[in-house]
């Protein structure tokens, strides 16, 4: 626009060349159909499905997209872990993800396949980390990984996705068909404010027994505020669960976790890994 103001002042003053420039010059480059971004970020600990994953430490997470504007996506996020919260012998979690995503006004839907790997990791008797269905007795030695479908719909500023495991969950044998459903909103409250807020149900298949304190169906929550600063989002939420994470040694629960895996690598100290946490964050995208 600038530049069209420019050329129509020197053709009223010198004549018609100028005029016959702006007229002629080449029009604007058409948008790409290919769009890549990246992202990064601090955080206090990490959280996955409410559940700690880094035992309470910090975590560095990034990772990056690619998209099309046909709806088609691709893309790859990872993030430091703790071998102690199911992961023996392996410290890193990459994710490798792929799926069509579409809106249409407020309406958006989105449908897509997520790979959860964890370079380096080995369940095996021999260190004791041998994973055991208490139910079915199934053991499991070898890598620990994930596989799910999943299916989400959006509505302004809500959200629902539902993800279902295509392979034993987290490699914990007998679990095929584990899934989780997270219910999510993010309202924008202006100035570079937003509040953001989740309730997730999870579902651990054909593991428990009864009363078994290993019980692994639990809900999470989550509710937290962010803030823009040119770019640089800073945020603070408050993560809480009802999952079972007692340490006590006379009723051990699922999902209490140690500083490490295997234990002889110097696990001995252990957390409930769903106890109530804020967490506080820093992250960009560009």
């Amino acid at each position: 626009m600038r530049k069209t103001l420019v050329a129509l002042s020197v053709a009223a003053v010198f004549g018609t060349p100028a005029m016959v420039s702006a007229q002629t010059a080449a029009p604007a480059a058409a948008p790409s159909d290919h769009t890549i971004a990246g992202n990064a970020g601090l955080f206090s600990e990490y959280r996955f499905r409410g559940i700690s994953q880094t035992f309470a430490k910090p975590a560095f997470q990034g990772g990056i997209d690619y998209s099309h504007s046909s709806g088609i996506y691709l893309g790859n996020w990872n993030s430091n872990v703790s071998s102690g919260a199911g992961y023996p012998s392996g410290n890193l979690e990459m994710d490798f993800y792929g799926g069509w995503k579409k809106s249409w006004g407020d309406l958006g839907l989105d449908v897509g396949f997520i790979y959860y790997y964890y370079p380096g990791t080995n369940a095996n008797a021999a260190a004791g980390t041998t994973l055991t269905n208490p139910k079915t007795l199934q053991t499991y030695n070898g890598k620990i990984d994930n596989k799910e479908i999943y299916i989400g719909g959006s509505w302004k500023w809500l959200s629902a996705k539902y993800y279902y495991a295509t392979d034993d969950y987290f490699s914990a044998p007998g679990t095929k068909g584990s899934n989780y459903l997270d219910l999510s909103g993010t309202y924008d409250l202006g100035a570079g404010w937003g509040l953001v807020g989740h309730v997730g149900s999870f579902r651990l298949k054909n593991w428990s027994t009864g009363t078994d304190a290993t019980k692994g169906n639990y809900t999470d929550w989550k509710i937290g505020v962010t803030k823009d600063f040119s770019g640089w989002v800073v945020g603070a939420s408050y993560i809480d669960t009802n999952a079972k994470g007692s340490c006590n040694p006379a009723n051990l629960g699922y999902y209490c976790f140690g500083n490490s895996l295997p234990v002889a690598a110097g696990g001995t100290k252990f957390k409930d890994a769903g106890k109530g946490v804020v967490v506080l964050s820093v992250s960009k995208t560009f």
